[in-house]
């Protein structure tokens, strides 16, 4: 990628995956915008290296509403919109009806609004692109978390679409992970478990996911298509 004066925007970038592009992003000369829900210590290092930090809530329209307003005061452009905030939750009796609407607030009308209400932005820089991580679990369905589900493949067929609508000025695509990081608290079990789901058997890091964001904003013939970032589980 060359270097831009046009923001890249990173969503939910104050920790794992979003806060390793955010970094390597800075380290290549790029200025990064990023959005977080709530404070974290790395926010700080964010904002010493030259990165704009905006909270956002996007579990509400209003929330959205929001940030997009604030953003737009900020900068009359952008490079790229990486929507990267997600939530990982799990439906329990009695609260199912919040926590789908939750996560299609978060995974897809976030990505939705912002997309429509900052093409102008995006439009206003060469090359110009929107990437969506969703989540390689699209792919399979889950039994365990059908809601979280539902609303990743709804941001696959929004990756579609906005490609279609958005085309020929920004590239709009999608990388679909599967186990990239683990969490702390995952134990030994349970990590000999999930590794053997993949046909590479590795925990590769969050460099993997930079790699893929860096290969679609340099690739110039590509859009419509997510990459699929899961060791080879579509094998086993």
């Amino acid at each position: 990628m060359s270097v831009q004066s046009a923001p890249i925007l990173i969503t939910g970038a104050s920790q794992r995956i979003g806060l390793h592009c955010a970094e390597r992003l800075l380290a290549d000369g790029h200025p990064v915008i990023v959005s977080y829900r709530a404070e974290r210590p790395a926010l700080a290092q964010l904002r010493e290296r030259g990165a704009l930090t905006l909270q956002g809530d996007f579990s509400s329209e209003a929330g959205i509403l929001a940030f997009i307003a604030e953003l737009q005061h900020c900068t009359d452009r952008l490079r790229a919109i990486v929507h990267n905030a997600s939530e990982w939750l799990a439906e329990t009796p009695g609260d199912e009806a919040d926590v789908f609407q939750r996560l299609f607030s978060v995974h897809m009308l976030a990505p939705y609004l912002i997309n429509l209400r900052c093409a102008k932005l995006l439009q206003r820089s060469t090359p110009a692109d929107i990437v969506h991580i969703s989540d390689d679990v699209v792919r399979s369905g889950s039994a365990n978390r059908p809601a979280y589900c539902a609303s990743k493949a709804g941001l696959e067929s929004l990756t579609l679409s906005f490609a279609a609508r958005l085309a020929p000025q920004v590239k709009v695509n999608g990388i679909a992970p599967a186990l990239v990081l683990f969490n702390d608290q995952d134990d030994a079990a349970y990590r000999s478990k999930t590794l053997a789901k993949s046909a590479l058997a590795i925990e590769p890091g969050a460099e993997v996911i930079y790699q893929s964001l860096r290969y679609l904003l340099d690739t110039p013939y590509l859009t419509g298509t997510t990459l699929t970032v899961n060791g080879g589980r579509h094998l086993k």
